[in-house]
C-alpha cells in the first residue's frame, strides 16, 4: 500500500478521530503552550567542589594559554582597553576579568515573536525548543537522501510552525542549495517571518547578512520595537579549540549592537577538538563561552546572550562523530550547572544521532541525547524533537469523584469522570501504531517511517499561513527584491 492510499484510507476510516486528534495537539498552529516551564530541580552530577575546579581550570585556559581573536583588530582592542594581555591575535584574560565582564548579561530575556503569544522567555527555569539547524541534506517523503531546496527549506518551516512541541521556528533548517550563498539568507529568513509566527534565528554567515536580518526584522516588528526589545536570536559558534575566527565575531558585533540576543557555543568532537575527558572538556568549553560571553558586554553591556555547548565525543577508530554516548551526557550535566553558576541562559541538546535513517539507532542515540537535556535543565535547545508535561492536581486531576463512584474491586471504565475524560486523559502518540499484529497487517503493514512521511505530507496539505499585515508583507518582499539585486550571484 502506498503512502497515499494509506493517508486517505485514514482519512476515510477516521475523520472523527482525526479531528479530536487535531484538537488534543494543538496542530495546525494554533495557540499551545509557547514554552516548557520546569517544576522539578535539575540533575547535578557535579558537586560544587568539582565546579570549583573546572572554573579555577577555566581560568587558567584564559590567562595562561589564551584565546584566538583572528583577524579582528577591532575585537582585539576592545579586549585589550578592558584590560586583557593581547599578543597579536592571542588574548588573554586576567583571572577573574571574563567572568566579571560576564556580570553585566542578564540572567533572563524575553524573545519576542510576531505574534505576542508566542513570545518566549529564555533562561531561568524554561525550556525553548527549536528545530534543527545547519543540515545540507534532507531526506524527503519520498525517502530520497538529496541537497536541500529552499522548497524544502519552507515545508520545514511550515511543519515546525504546525507542530505544538516546537515553540520556536529555529533558523537553519536545512541548507538550500539551489540559491546563491550570498543571497539564500534573505528568502530564508522571509520564511521564518511569513510562513509562521513563532520567534526565530537569524543569519551569521557574514556581517552584511546579519544586518539584513536586523532590516527586515524592523520591518516586521518596527524600527522602534527592534531597538527597545529582542527579536532574533543567533547561534555564534565557537571554531573550538579556543578560537573566534572573523566572521563570528563580525556577525556577533552587529547583533549584540542591536540588543540582540547571541549565542557564544563552542562546538567540540572531543578528542579532537577538546580532550579525551570530561574535565578538560569541561573546562575548555567554559573558557571559550566566557571568552565570548565576555566580549558580547564589551559590545553592548547587558546585551542578551546564552551559554552555548555543542559537545560530542567520536570515535577513535574511524574520527566519525558519536552521539548518545555518556560522556557528551557528562558534558551537558556539567555545561549546565556552570552556566547556572555564571547566571546566564543554557544552550544545548537536543535529538541527535549518527543513524543514517529513521531506525532504532536514531531512536535510542536521540533519545539519550535528549534525556539529559531535559534533566539538565537546558534553556535553549536546538535539535529538539519535542516534549511532553504531566501532573494535574486540579479538581478534575484527583478524580475523587471518580474514587467514590467506583469504589474497591471494580473498574473505572465506566464512570463519569472517565467518560467525561477519556479523549485527553492520557497522551497517545500520533505516529505509533498501538493495535494489535492482525489488525496492524490487515492495514497494510505500515512501519514508523511511512507512517511519518505520510503524516507530514497531511499536515502540508492542511497548512495555512499565519496572517500578516499586507504592508508589512510588501515592503519584506520590496527589501528582498531591493538586495538581490544588490548582491552578487557569488562571493567571489
Amino acid at each position: 500500500m502506498s503512502e497515499v492510499e494509506t493517508a486517505q484510507r485514514g482519512r476515510r476510516r477516521g475523520g472523527g478521530r482525526d479531528a479530536r486528534r487535531q484538537l488534543r495537539t494543538g496542530g495546525g498552529g494554533g495557540p499551545a503552550r509557547p514554552f516548557i516551564t520546569r517544576n522539578l530541580p535539575p540533575v547535578d552530577i557535579l558537586s560544587d567542589e568539582a565546579a570549583e575546579i573546572i572554573e579555577a581550570n577555566a581560568e587558567t585556559i584564559l590567562e595562561e594559554i589564551g584565546i584566538d581573536f583572528l583577524e579582528d583588530d577591532e575585537a582585539r582592542s576592545m579586549l585589550g582597553d578592558a584590560g586583557c594581555d593581547v599578543r597579536g591575535e592571542r588574548v588573554h584574560f586576567p583571572r577573574g576579568l571574563a567572568r566579571e565582564l560576564c556580570g553585566s548579561a542578564p540572567s533572563s530575556f524575553t524573545q519576542h515573536a510576531r505574534n505576542p503569544e508566542r513570545s518566549v522567555e529564555i533562561g531561568g527555569n524554561n525550556m525553548v525548543f527549536a528545530p534543527v539547524y545547519g543540515p545540507p541534506f534532507v531526506r524527503d517523503l519520498k525517502d530520497e537522501r538529496r541537497y536541500a531546496t529552499i522548497e524544502d527549506f519552507r515545508n520545514f518551516v511550515k511543519l515546525v510552525y504546525m507542530h505544538p512541541g516546537f515553540h520556536h521556528s529555529g533558523g537553519t533548517v536545512c541548507e538550500p542549495v539551489d540559491l546563491p550563498v550570498t543571497k539564500r539568507h534573505l528568502e530564508m529568513v522571509y520564511a521564518h517571518q511569513r510562513l509562521s509566527d513563532k520567534p526565530y534565528m537569524g543569519s551569521v554567515t557574514a556581517p552584511e547578512r546579519a544586518q539584513d536580518t536586523i532590516d527586515m526584522s524592523r520591518i516586521l516588528f518596527g524600527e522602534e520595537f527592534v531597538d527597545a526589545n529582542t527579536v532574533i536570536i543567533n547561534l555564534i559558534n565557537a571554531n573550538s579549540p579556543m578560537t573566534w575566527d572573523a566572521t563570528m565575531l563580525a556577525a556577533l558585533k552587529v547583533y549584540a549592537r542591536n540588543n540582540q540576543a547571541v549565542i557564544t557555543s563552542p562546538f567540540i568532537l572531543a578528542g579532537a577538538m577538546s580532550p579525551v575527558s570530561v574535565a578538560g572538556t569541561l573546562a575548555q568549553t567554559l573558557a571559550e563561552a566566557m571568552s565570548g560571553i565576555a566580549f558580547t558586554q564589551l559590545v553592548r553591556k547587558g546585551a542578551p546572550v546564552v551559554f552555548g555547548s555543542f559537545a560530542s565525543s567520536m570515535s577513535m577508530q574511524t574520527g566519525a562523530p558519536t552521539f548518545g554516548t555518556p560522556e557528551p551526557a557528562k558534558v551537558l550535566l556539567g555545561c549546565a550547572k556552570l552556566a547556572r553558576r555564571l547566571g546566564v541562559p543554557f544552550r544545548s541538546g537536543g535529538s541527535l544521532t549518527a543513524a543514517k535513517t529513521a531506525d532504532a539507532q536514531a531512536a535510542y542515540e536521540s533519545t539519550n541525547t535528549i534525556m539529559p537535556t531535559v534533566m539538565g535543565g537546558v534553556n535553549f535547545v536546538l535539535h529538539a524533537g519535542g516534549w511532553m508535561e504531566g501532573g494535574d492536581v486540579s479538581e478534575n486531576g484527583q478524580a475523587l469523584d471518580a474514587l467514590r463512584e467506583t469504589g474497591p474491586g471494580k473498574h473505572f471504565l465506566g464512570s463519569a469522570h472517565t467518560q467525561a475524560n477519556f479523549e485527553t486523559a492520557f497522551w497517545r502518540s500520533e505516529m505509533a501504531d498501538n493495535t494489535t499484529y492482525e489488525q496492524w497487517s490487515s492495514e497494510g503493514s505500515v512501519e514508523s517511517h511511512s507512517r511519518a512521511r505520510a503524516r507530514a505530507s497531511q499536515m502540508l496539505a492542511a497548512y495555512e499561513a499565519p496572517e500578516i499585515d499586507q504592508s508589512k508583507d510588501e515592503a519584506l518582499r520590496a527589501f528582498i527584491a531591493k538586495r538581490m539585486e544588490e548582491l552578487p550571484d557569488s562571493e567571489f
